[in-house]
């Protein structure tokens, strides 16, 4: 079964890692992987600024992109989020039926990562390898908006050499919300002291989410703070796999 990956623009011009480890994952599983080359950024950024109408341009692109993949897959809880629950209702409010109705029959094919591999493939245990002590940040998306509850630790936890460490308060958002950070620098570097606070206190050595954007927020504070503590997403871990012995 071929999926199409949908990389999202943060992916593709700041974390490439991450496309590269979703395909790696997925290829590794047996699985072919495409990349729709008309895709572009779903416009989540605009959507949740106010600026739905002029979005619209970004919905139909990713519907000319995607809309003959039987099976899709983003790396990024948010952007699926915005795709799954806000393009049929921006569609609908511009007054586009056809539109809407065209996606209303694409976005259930539209998969994050670890929410693909556990409930769309029945996977858990990906063949992983990654000897480290990890914690992991339900971002606010994934964990309100996809509801995906277990299905990211339960990926962890079967990751060979793995030790999955409990956050503290880990449901509390790290601060980032997109232009929320921009807007409110002053409460959302508040907020990110907190969550860098609570990895320090669980003797975590990685910060893993299923969000880079997230994931840039929360690392450059712990790179700025000169922790040892590195972040990298659930993509990459899941991607890794024990060293040959030599």
């Amino acid at each position: 079964m071929p999926i199409a990956l949908f990389v999202t623009c943060l992916n593709d011009t700041l974390f490439p890692s991450v496309g590269q480890a979703t395909v790696r994952l997925l290829e590794r599983l047996g699985y072919p992987v495409s990349f729709p080359v008309g895709q572009t950024c779903c416009g989540q950024m605009h959507v949740n600024s106010g600026y739905a109408t002029e979005a619209l341009p970004m919905l139909r692109r990713f519907l000319g992109a995607f809309s003959g993949e039987e099976l899709i897959v983003s790396p990024s809880a948010s952007c699926v989020a915005t795709v799954r629950h806000q393009y049929p209702t921006i569609a609908r409010d511009a007054g586009d039926a056809g539109l809407a109705a065209a996606l209303e029959g694409l976005t259930p094919r539209v998969f994050e990562l670890s929410e693909l591999l556990t409930e769309r493939l029945g996977l858990v245990d990906v063949g992983a390898s990654f000897p480290h002590r990890v914690a992991y940040h339900p971002t606010c998306h994934s964990l309100r908006g996809l509801g995906l509850g277990e299905a990211p630790l339960r990926l962890l936890r079967a990751v060979r050499g793995l030790e999955l460490v409990e956050l503290p308060s880990a449901e509390v958002c790290c601060g980032f919300g997109g232009t929320f950070a921009v807007k409110n620098a002053d409460t959302s570097a508040a907020m990110l002291d907190d969550k860098l606070a609570a990895l320090r206190a669980c003797g975590a050595e990685v910060c893993t989410t299923v969000d880079s954007s997230c994931l840039m927020h929360i690392g450059g504070g712990l790179s700025r703070a000169g922790s040892g503590i590195r972040g990298m997403h659930i993509a990459e871990i899941l991607a890794s796999e024990m060293a040959p012995a030599s």
